[in-house]
C-alpha cells in the first residue's frame, strides 16, 4: 500500500499527492515493487532487503539516493507471548524526495517525534530516533515484566515463568545486536554528513542520536548481563520450591502414617469389644483424643529432627 506525505508547518502530514516528499511502501506488492524499480531506480535487492527482518542494518550510497537499512522494534502484542522482535525499515534518501519500504502495517510519523521538521533531512534523522526511543521504551516495559516474573518464580511450582524469561533473554540479544547495528548507520552517517547534506543542525542532531543510541546499547547491554547471569538462581528457586512442597508432604503422610494404622485397629470390631463398659460417645471421643496426641508427637518429633539435620 502506498501512502504519501507532505512537510507542512513543520509536521509530516499525509496527503493525496502522488508527486509527495515522502512516499511510504507498506508491504508493496508486484505491481508497487515494478514503481520502485522502474520509476525510482530502487535496486531489488535493496527492496528485499528492506522487507527482511533479518537483514542487517546498513547505509550504501547510490548514483541517485542513499540506501539506509535500519532496524525498528515491532509493536508487541499478547499473541507474542513474551517474546520482542524487531523489524526492518528502508529509507531510500532523494535529494528532493524520500521513499520508505516497510514489511509492517505501522504509524511512522507520531507528532511527538515528528516536530519541527524543515527538511527532508531532518525526517531521516527524527525517523532513526524515533526507532531509538522505541527501543528504549521496550527495554523499561521488558523491566517490569521482568521483576514482576521474578515476583511469581519465588513462589512458582513450575517451570511456566522461567520460560517467560528465557523468551525474554532471547529478545534482549536480538535487541542488543539491533541497536549495535544502527550504530554503525549512526556512525557512516556522522562521516558522510557533506554526501547526506547535514548542515549544523542535523550534525548536533545526529550527535544526540549517537549519545541516545550509546545509552540505549549500554541499557540493553546490563539488562541482557543481569537477566542471562541469574537465569540459573531463578531455575534453582523453581526445584527449591518443589523441594519444600514434597518435604511438606513428606511430613504429612509420616504425621497420618501411626494415625491411619490406630484408625484402622478403631475400626475393627474388637475396640467395640474392649469398650464395652463404655458409652460409644465416651469411648470414640477418647480414640480420637488419642490419635490427636500420637499425631502432635509425631510432628514435634519430626520438627526437632529436622532441625538436628539442619544444624548438622
Amino acid at each position: 500500500m502506498q501512502l504519501n506525505y507532505n512537510i507542512n508547518d513543520g509536521k509530516v502530514k499525509q496527503t493525496d499527492d502522488k508527486n509527495s516528499q515522502i512516499i511510504v511502501f507498506e508491504n508493496p506488492n508486484e505491481y508497487e515493487k515494478n514503481i520502485l524499480v522502474n520509476t525510482y531506480s530502487i535496486d531489488e535487492h535493496n527492496i528485499q532487503s528492506a522487507l527482511d527482518p533479518n537483514e542487517v542494518s546498513r547505509l550504501e550510497f547510490e548514483d541517485e539516493y542513499a540506501a539506509v537499512i535500519y532496524k525498528k522494534p515491532k509493536n508487541y502484542s499478547s499473541q507474542d507471548e513474551f517474546t520482542f522482535k524487531a523489524f526492518t525499515v528502508g529509507v531510500f534518501y532523494f535529494k528532493e524526495r524520500i521513499i520508505i519500504i516497510i514489511g509492517e502495517s505501522i504509524i511512522l510519523f507520531e507528532d511527538k517525534f515528528f516536530s519541527k521538521v524543515e527538511t527532508l533531512s531532518d525526517v531521516l534523522l527524527k525517523l532513526l530516533n524515533e526507532a531509538i526511543n522505541h527501543f528504549m521504551m521496550h527495554l523499561r516495559v521488558i523491566n517490569l515484566i521482568t521483576e514482576e516474573l521474578e515476583t511469581k518464580i519465588t513462589k512458582a511450582m513450575e517451570n511456566k515463568h522461567l520460560l517467560n524469561l528465557f523468551s525474554i533473554s532471547k529478545s534482549l540479544v536480538y535487541y542488543l545486536n539491533a541497536i549495535e547495528a544502527n550504530t554503525t548507520i549512526i556512525s557512516k552517517m556522522k562521516r558522510y554528513s557533506q554526501k547526506m547534506d547535514f548542515g549544523e543542525k542535523q550534525l548536533d542532531f545526529l550527535e544526540d542520536i549517537a549519545i541516545e543510541n550509546y545509552q540505549c546499547f549500554r541499557q540493553a547491554e546490563i539488562y541482557t548481563t543481569v537477566l542471562g547471569g541469574l537465569m540459573d538462581a531463578r531455575g534453582t528457586i523453581v526445584n527449591n520450591n518443589m523441594n519444600v512442597l514434597i518435604k511438606r508432604l513428606t511430613i504429612i503422610n509420616i504425621i497420618f502414617l501411626p494415625i491411619n494404622v490406630i484408625a484402622s485397629i478403631g475400626g475393627m470390631s474388637e475396640f467395640s469389644m474392649m469398650t464395652e463398659g463404655l458409652s460409644w460417645r465416651v469411648s470414640y471421643a477418647l480414640f480420637m483424643a488419642v490419635m490427636a496426641v500420637i499425631g502432635f508427637l509425631t510432628y514435634q518429633f519430626v520438627k526437632r529432627l529436622e532441625s538436628k539435620t539442619g544444624e548438622s
